[in-house]
């Protein structure tokens, strides 16, 4: 699975769901893959890149978003823990 090619093609909410299907399959199914396999880790492994993130743009000769709404990805991730 090329989730690069994926994530270049999110431009809207159903572009969003449809990636975000494609990464729950991709854990059923390499499951092996995942160095996060609980939701404690995973979260962890969210937070920790967070910090480093300004690097992960720089390495990947990325421009940092500078729009980006902290506030729907904090709703985002905690809609997670509630809604079925």
């Amino acid at each position: 699975m090329d989730f690069n090619s994926i994530i270049n093609d999110v431009n809207s909410k159903e572009d969003f769901m449809a990636f975000l299907t494609e990464l729950c399959q991709d854990r059923k199914q390499r499951s092996e893959e995942w160095e996060n396999v609980e939701i404690t880790s995973y979260l962890e492994g969210i937070c920790s890149w967070v910090e480093d993130m300004e690097g992960y743009f720089q390495n990947m000769g990325i421009d940092l978003p500078t729009n980006i709404n902290w506030k729907f990805t904090a709703i985002l991730f905690y809609v997670g823990k509630i809604y079925e």
